[in-house]
Parts: C-alpha cells; structure tokens; sequence
C-alpha cells in the first residue's frame, strides 16, 4: 500500500504525477488557503506533507496528526514549522535550499535597481498621463554602480547578491552576519565585514538577506532606520517581520530614507496600509524565487525529499536531521 501524503497548495501538474507514482496523493489543485481546522482535518490520516510557507505545522495540528512523519516544505524558508514540536513528535521537516539561490539574488538585485531608480514611480506616473515634458530632475534617483551595497544576511543569497554587486556593478560591499565568513569567501564576494551600526549608516543600499527567528523579529525597525542615509534604500527580500513594516511606512512618508522595495511584508498577503500610500516604495507579492525553472525545481526537490524518506529512510535537505536517527 503506498503512502499517503497531501499536497497543501497548487503545484505543477507533473509534479503531481511524479508524486502519484509512489504515494497515494490528496491534492488542492484549486489553490485554496485552508484554515488551520481544514488543514488538520486532511492531514488527519496522511503519512506526509507537501507544504508550502502558507501551511502551519505546529503542536496542536502534529497532536491531531499522528501518522505525519514528514513535511517537505516547498520553500527554502521554514518559519512555518514549528521545527522543536515536529522534533518532539518525530516528525521531520525538510526544505528546499540551493536551486533558488542564483534566480533570489537576480531579483534581490531587480528589486534594488528599481528601487534606487524609481522605477515604480515613474511609471504610475506615465499611466496616468501626466508625463507631458521632460525635466531636469525627474525622478532622479541614485546610482548603483560605485555605490556602497550593504547586505544583512550573506547566506548563499546574500553571497549572490554581493557578487553581482562587486563584479557586475563595482560596487563598494560591506556585510553583517552572525558570523563572519571565511577570508576565501569574502574575497570571492569581494565583501568587507563590518558591525551592524557601521552597516546601516554606511550603505547606500542596504538589502536584507537573514532568515526570520523571534530573535531576527523587527531586526529593522525605526531605530535602525534612524541611523541610514537619508539618501539610503532598504530592500527586503528575506522574511515579512524582520522589518517593522509600520515604522518604514513612516520613514518612507517622512523621507528619513529615500525609498525600499519589498518583497515580504508582516501578516502577508495583507500589507500595513501605509506602504499602499507612500509613493517610494516598490511593492512585489513574495515573487524572488518566481522563475518557472526554479519553481519547478523546488517543487521536484521537496517531492524528492518525500520520496526519498519512504523509500530510504533519509532525506536531501532535512531540517532536524536528528529525527532521521529515530526511524
């Protein structure tokens, strides 16, 4: 008898047949964002999870669940699993790192140079026809190239981010990790470590690159933002909560920084109304990783991690590897 599993969100149609060669597969192919009391009551009798960011995996859904052994998140973030619950129930998580690194730090620096050039203000402008000559200064933004890029973060994408920086754009790179990488590293990025106070008064684009924690909870907020250039933009690519999205909706109206582009926000899909109102930001809906060949390749990497758990006992990317040693 093969496996149950429950494909939470839309996926690839051959994705879904890959699946269906080795488990008996439950799938929402009508995308719809279950409740939490709809998403226990299908995961009630399933053996694994395909999820996705939006799916919450905590104690109270493991106690109602326990056939679950293993969630295979399709995303390379997991802050919606309760990682120490799923430990403590045996239960073993997993996501989907590397195949999106490259096409994340593409978009990463999109959204920096749309940002910094005004991009998104410009074209409302132009579509709602009020372009009708031009001038010396308008939307003068600031340049990339030369320009001093701060990441917070330099993970693999954070790395990915630096290096386009340095070598495509030459531009001046400073870093702030929890940890300093090595001497090898930062030279392939071409990066300087410095403090984080010397990160956010120095960069003249600063993009942030760490994952989401209670400890990185509101890692931006209006003292942090106080500190910048007020010529500066922030750019978050990283996880909704890290940047208080209400004190930015306030700098960004007072120009205590000259612009950010987000593409996360706190309680996403809803965004704090005040970025709707200001006109120097530039809003995208969670897409950095959104090219169909990375998304495919996300999609078959957690399908992989499932397979591989019942048909081995292991997986390629676990998250509480220590789970694996139980089975």
């Amino acid at each position: 008898m093969k496996p149950k599993i429950l494909v939470a969100r839309a996926v690839f149609p051959e994705t879904l047949d890959y699946l269906s060669q080795h488990f008996e597969v439950e799938s929402n192919q009508a995308d719809t964002v279950w409740s939490k009391a709809e998403l226990t009551a299908r995961l009630r009798d399933k053996d694994g999870a395909f999820t996705t960011g939006s799916d919450r995996i905590d104690a109270e859904v493991l106690a109602a669940c326990p056939k679950l052994k293993i969630c295979a998140n399709m995303a390379v973030g997991y802050n919606n699993f309760d990682l120490e619950a799923m430990t403590a129930r045996g239960v073993l998580g997993t996501n989907t790192p590397d195949v999106l690194t490259e096409t994340t730090a593409d978009f990463g620096f999109a959204l920096l140079m749309a940002t910094a050039r005004r991009m998104a203000e410009s074209e409302h402008y132009l579509r709602a026809g009020q372009w009708t000559k031009w001038s010396y200064d308008m939307f003068a933004g600031s340049d990339i190239h030369g320009a001093t890029l701060g990441i917070l973060g330099m993970g693999r994408i954070g790395q990915g981010i630096a290096r386009r920086g340095a070598l495509g754009f030459g531009m001046n790179v400073i870093y702030h990790n929890r940890s300093r990488l090595d001497a090898a590293t930062e030279a392939e990025c071409k990066a300087r470590y410095v403090s984080k106070e010397e990160l956010l008064k120095t960069a003249d684009h600063l993009v942030l690159v760490l994952p989401y924690s209670a400890a990185s909870h509101h890692t931006i907020g209006a003292a942090e933002l106080a500190q910048m250039k007020p010529t500066a933009t922030l750019v978050n690519i990283a996880r909704g909560g890290i940047v208080d999205d209400a004190a930015l909706a306030l700098a960004l109206r007072d120009k205590r920084i000259a612009a950010a582009g987000l593409d996360v926000f706190e309680g996403e899909p809803k965004v704090h109304p005040g970025l709707l109102t200001v006109p120097n930001v530039v809003l995208t809906p969670h897409i950095a990783s959104s090219s169909v060949p990375t998304r495919k390749a996300m999609a078959k990497l957690a399908a992989d991690n499932l397979i591989e758990f019942f048909s081995k006992r292991r997986a390629l990317t676990p998250l509480n590897s220590q789970v694996l040693a139980q089975t």
